[in-house]
């Protein structure tokens, strides 16, 4: 993320806690978010020099105004206007790390090689809350390489206890092996 994607979005999530708006922000930001990642062609046509200013603010009233609040439009228009768009996603990572930060949310994802049971995810969930003290949110990733086991990626840190891994380091525990 950059430094103006933090500014803009440290300062959108200021005002909108001040105003007791920051949890539908939050969920306005992941679905347009979702939404520009899916049309790219969006996000350029916001940002291409030769559609003025004023005709872009029009698409986004065209396209925004009644769906989302006043605060979010108003944020994309002055993202467009300050030929900030492009930073949109960076914005909400910015905004959502505030969120979660305030909020003692941690976010996780669990990678696993086959799907966990609901059973199992609790279990996890719960086990996480109680060594945190902070509300989880879980994302769940299948990747078959990790053979079986799981990896937490949490807090700018990985807990690996997949097979894999465990076979990488017997792997190279076997390479330094001087016989």
């Amino acid at each position: 993320m950059t430094e103006a994607a933090k500014v803009y979005g440290d300062a959108l999530y200021d005002l909108t806690v001040s105003e007791g708006l920051a949890e539908a922000t939050l969920e306005e930001l992941r679905a347009l978010d979702t939404a520009f990642s899916r049309e790219p062609a969006f996000l350029t046509l916001l940002s291409t020099p030769s559609v003025s200013k004023e005709e872009r603010g029009q698409v986004l009233d065209r396209s925004f105004r009644g769906k989302v609040s006043s605060y979010t439009l108003n944020f994309l228009k002055l993202l467009t206007e300050r030929d900030k768009i492009r930073e949109f996603s960076g914005c909400c990572k910015a905004f959502t790390a505030r969120y979660y930060a305030d909020n003692g949310i941690l976010p996780v994802r669990a990678v696993t090689a086959a799907p966990m049971s609901p059973a199992l995810r609790e279990r996890l969930e719960q086990k996480l809350r109680s060594v945190t003290g902070k509300r989880v949110e879980m994302t769940y990733l299948v990747d078959p390489a990790c053979l079986g086991g799981v990896r937490l990626d949490m807090d700018g840190e990985q807990l690996d206890g997949t097979v894999r891994r465990r076979l990488d380091d017997i792997r190279s525990q076997l390479k330094n092996t001087v016989l």
